[in-house]
């Protein structure tokens, strides 16, 4: 996931909604709603009002902290900003990604509405009330039940049950193509049969209960809350979907480039590392005219792991057993050049700052193969050139080049979050009101939550659609 991302998805995990089901369940959307460009108090109190009987904690939290509730609201104009620019650069239209936003609709609803109407029917995995007989009729097999209204209106426009086979495998096609596009692990990875059954018998499941729900809707038997939680929950989804897909795109627009940080180092002086360089040199110059290298280290080496020697005491800046691949490419290759007893001819430059070498022996160690592989022993004083974050008291030196990469980096961030908030124009509520919360409560919940875990077969009905 791009940086772009990493704030978009905050709500949904602090507010509990699903992270998605895995491989054919993977995470990402539903049928486009069309509405990213609001959300209203009604619909973020509705959402809390669902985490309250989940996660009581974390709403207590979010009822005391102002900033926090502030930030949360934040992140949701952020995500629909996103997801509205996805529709605004026709991302909907691409055929996969409108068959994913219809599958996330069908699986929420499922979800959700198995929740419903199984609640106080003890521990079963999701849908699991749903018998082989009822998947055998949604395949065509075995005697066939009353068909209710949705079912003999798919009939007449021609997606009746003689097509749920090739809905199928366009709802496989469409996980299996996102999944190697997201995981390039994956890109030749072929499902076994298992998989298949398991995930053709989980699209028959969500299917039933989508149109059993969807059935129940036209009869005016499904309450309205449940109702506009799926909604809410399908918009969310969708959102956090499409703010993934055009995040991608937008990461590559304003990707830092190496040419891009060397021009802001050249152009601003605080960057000059010339002192720095001159003061390396005097010490290689004493280092190549025999002066004590292990003394010379311990009085000038600003590597910190000089200073991890035994009972506290410094290391002469030795390094020892180094086997290849332990230390950034320039700096091994120059030890490696060396002979044994032998001073580093000219400084050694690296991210970290300048380096004065010498190497004091090579030699060879098991690998994890069985084989023998080269190792060193090697002396290094380091000047660092190290930048610390003015703005970041407590924070740590960092190689110059990452610090402006990652200055340069947040920079085109904000701006391009901030132009595109502004273009979308999303309307989020300035505040939103949440349940009172006591400790007791947040201890009960506790307690439920440890008993299901504690039940085989047990599964918590606060843990989204993630199964």
């Amino acid at each position: 996931m791009s940086n772009l991302t990493k704030g978009l998805i905050l709500l949904l995990v602090v507010l509990g909604i699903g992270a998605g089901l895995v491989f054919w369940k993977s995470k990402v959307g539903g049928h486009s709603t069309g509405g990213f460009n609001k959300i209203t108090q009604q619909e973020v109190e509705l959402l809390v009002k669902d985490l309250a009987e989940q996660n009581p904690m974390a709403i207590k939290r979010l009822g005391e902290d102002a900033e926090l509730r502030k930030q949360q609201l934040n992140n949701l104009k952020e995500l629909f900003a996103f997801a509205s620019e996805a529709e605004r650069n026709g991302m909907t239209n691409d055929p996969k990604f409108r068959n994913e936003l219809q599958n996330i609709r069908t699986e929420l609803t499922a979800v959700n509405y198995d929740r419903h109407i199984n609640k106080d029917k003890g521990p079963m995995p999701p849908m699991g009330f749903i018998g082989e007989d009822r998947v055998k009729a949604f395949w065509g097999e075995g005697e066939q039940p009353a068909q209710g209204f949705f079912d003999n209106l798919k009939d007449k426009i021609g997606l009746g049950k003689k097509d749920n086979e090739m809905a199928f495998q366009r709802f496989l096609d469409t996980k299996i193509s996102l999944l190697k596009e997201s995981n390039p692990a994956m890109k030749d990875r072929e499902i076994s049969e298992e998989e298949k059954t398991q995930a053709r018998e989980f699209f028959a499941k969500i299917n039933i209960y989508n149109d059993e729900f969807n059935d129940k809707i036209a009869s005016g038997e499904i309450p309205r809350e449940l109702k506009d939680k799926i909604d809410l929950q399908v918009k969310l989804q969708q959102a956090q979907f499409l703010a993934r897909l055009y995040s991608e795109k937008m990461a590559k627009e304003i990707e830092v480039t190496d040419e891009d940080v060397a021009n802001y180092i050249a152009t601003n002086p605080e960057f000059d590392t010339s002192a720095k360089r001159a003061k390396a040199e005097e010490i290689l110059a004493r280092a190549k005219n025999g002066e004590d290298f292990s003394a010379l280290a311990n009085d000038f080496s600003e590597d910190p792991g000089n200073n991890a020697g035994e009972d506290g005491k410094k290391r002469g800046g030795l390094y020892e057993n180094v086997r290849l691949g332990m230390m950034v490419k320039p700096f091994e290759e120059a030890a490696l050049a060396l002979e044994p007893g032998q001073v580093s001819q000219g400084l050694v430059e690296t991210d970290f700052g300048y380096h004065i070498l010498k190497l004091e022996k090579k030699g060879e160690a098991d690998g994890r193969d069985g084989q023998k592989e080269q190792t060193y022993d090697v002396r290094h004083i380091l000047i660092s050139t190290g930048f610390k974050d003015p703005n970041s008291p407590f924070g740590r030196e960092e190689p110059i080049k990452q610090y402006v990469r990652r200055k340069l980096q947040e920079e085109r961030e904000k701006k391009a979050i901030d132009e595109l908030v502004a273009r979308n124009n999303v309307q989020v509520p300035e505040d939103f009101n949440v349940p009172q919360i006591t400790d007791e409560q947040i201890q009960e919940m506790m307690n439920k939550q440890q008993q299901i875990i504690n039940t085989p077969g047990g599964h918590s009905e606060g843990d989204g659609h993630d199964h």
